[in-house]
């Protein structure tokens, strides 16, 4: 009985790993990645814009 009780460990922890990523993941669906690629494309604006004197 004491090694199933061993066992329910990480059967529970696995369950809370799966609950709590798909908590986690639940915003993902509905923000895109249009802010960070917008951000990006100024980065790179501003690097070809920069003054490359070497």
């Amino acid at each position: 009985m004491g090694a199933l009780v061993w066992l329910l460990i990480p059967f529970i922890a696995a369950v809370g790993a799966g609950l709590w990523g798909s908590w986690a993941n639940r915003t993902r669906k509905i923000r895109s990645d249009g802010p960070e690629l917008d951000g990006y494309a100024r980065f790179r604006e501003a690097m070809e814009k920069s003054d490359s004197r070497t």
